[in-house]
């Protein structure tokens, strides 16, 4: 046997060894980074390779929609944020305010849009694409509350987020619904039991952990980034709704509960007195809304809410609480040019103050204004006849918003403990005869006002 020359095998072996460590870096390259966020190019003005990566998912990701005809737009609080730092510049330039990638390529894991329900439904086609472009996708679905109601609690599901991930960046597409309230409403993240809790960091999702309400965007269409990209018109203002829009469903289950002890009114003057009292609620939302003033459900009205989802029949009034600092003086003639009549002025603003309106019929309108202490909030009272004060305490308490009476309202958000304040741990069950001065739990004597400035402080019309 002819003997094998030790510089061919030698050479042999490197020729291999360098094939296969090419056959690496191309593997690497072409399939391993690309999980992990590294196979796109740079995109101009980018830092690195991360940033390069969110901006060409976002542009593949707009590619999808677009594709698809799906009016997606830009909800993602961090680009907003830095957007409204160069809305007029941005507005300005057809083209975007600069080359450099400022926007799409920040620090962030995902990428959050918005979609309107009513105005897409294919989501089969938009799935195959996605995959066909290497998205991986999560659908996250949850019961309509929309079609809760007294005589039906709905177990329909509806889409309510989709997430696409591509390399190691994520687009968090949040689905918003219209409610009778004339508002935009999504729901929470919740995953189902079998769905992967590793497939994104859910824990930081900015519109996942409650559901949340909006007024209808305006929208503008902007080049950010050399992309294409709807945004709020406004994006400061959708900001700042964002950081107050948590969202409460009125408690179908336990109302349903509640008439099953407590048989609803179904009168005539009952059915007479909820629809004027809708109607009041309604043209006070208008005209405090037309304000600028932030009001909420208080005493009677937002216990109705609560605890059966309805306007108490034997209430005969709507009551709202204001803090006072949003106090107004054009208040006042602005209920009147609404056509509410002041009934009453108790207090002053630096005290008390409590207003009342004359509705239709017999239904008032009692605005309550609320003062804050160091550990509690409250709201004044006032005897007409002898000039005596009394003092409601609540504890601490946020706004969130709710639907009621086909309208987008606030209530407090711990709404049980301002619940339980007012009327104490039996206020599920219900009170037909009510004094104002000694039946609230949190009533408080508070003094009498000297008599020189019962002008002032006690005006009754």
């Amino acid at each position: 046997m002819q003997k094998i020359n030790r510089n061919v095998v030698l050479a042999l072996l490197s020729l291999t060894s360098l094939i296969f460590l090419l056959f690496q870096l191309c593997y690497y390259k072409f399939y391993l980074s690309q999980k992990n966020g590294a196979a796109f190019p740079k995109v101009r003005g980018s830092q690195s390779g991360q940033d390069s990566t969110r901006w060409h998912v976002v542009r593949k990701f707009l590619g999808l929609t677009s594709s698809h005809n799906i009016p997606v737009y830009l909800i993602d609080p961090l680009i907003l944020g830095l957007v409204a730092k160069d809305i007029e510049q941005i507005r300005r330039s057809p083209d975007g305010p600069n080359p450099e990638c400022k926007y799409f390529c920040a620090p962030r894991d995902f990428t959050t849009f918005a979609l309107l329900d009513k105005t897409w439904k294919h989501e089969v086609g938009l799935f195959r694409t996605a995959e066909k472009m290497g998205f991986q996708w999560l659908k996250i679905i949850n019961k309509d509350p929309r079609l809760d109601g007294m005589d039906d609690l709905s177990g329909m599901e509806i889409p309510l987020h989709y997430i696409f991930k591509l390399a190691s960046h994520a687009i968090h597409l949040v689905v918003f619904y219209e409610r009778s309230g004339n508002f935009l409403w999504h729901g929470p993240l919740r995953l189902k039991p079998h769905m992967d809790r590793k497939f994104v960091p859910f824990q930081k999702l900015h519109f996942g952990r409650y559901p949340g309400a909006y007024e209808k965007p305006e929208l503008l269409l902007v080049s950010i980034d050399d992309l294409k990209v709807q945004i709020p018109k406004n994006p400061s203002s959708f900001l700042e709704e964002m950081s107050h829009s948590r969202f409460l469903e009125c408690r179908y289950r336990e109302a349903r509960a509640f008439f099953q002890l407590y048989p609803d009114d179904a009168s005539h003057d009952a059915v007479e007195f909820r629809k004027k009292a809708k109607c009041l609620l309604h043209l006070a939302a208008l005209t405090l809304n037309n304000l600028g003033v932030k009001f909420w459900l208080s005493s009677g009205t937002c216990l109705g809410w609560y605890r059966q989802c309805n306007v108490i029949p034997h209430s005969k009034d709507v009551d709202l609480g204001i803090f006072i600092r949003d106090y107004k003086a054009d208040i006042i003639p602005a209920f009147q040019n609404a056509g509410l009549p002041l009934k009453h002025k108790f207090g002053k603003v630096e005290d008390s103050l409590e207003l009342s309106f004359q509705g239709e019929g017999d239904v008032k309108l009692d605005i309550f204004f609320f003062y804050e202490e160091d550990d509690h909030i409250w709201n004044g009272g006032t005897q007409a006849k002898s000039g005596k004060k009394f003092k409601y305490l609540f504890p601490k308490f946020t706004l969130c918003w709710t639907e009621f009476v086909e309208l987008k309202v606030h209530v407090p958000c711990e709404t049980l403990q301002y619940v339980e304040a007012n009327y104490g741990p039996e206020w599920k069950v219900p009170v037909k005869t009510w004094d104002w001065k000694s039946s609230p739990f949190n009533v408080q004597d508070n003094g009498v006002w000297p008599i020189d400035e019962w002008d002032n402080v006690i005006q009754i019309y």
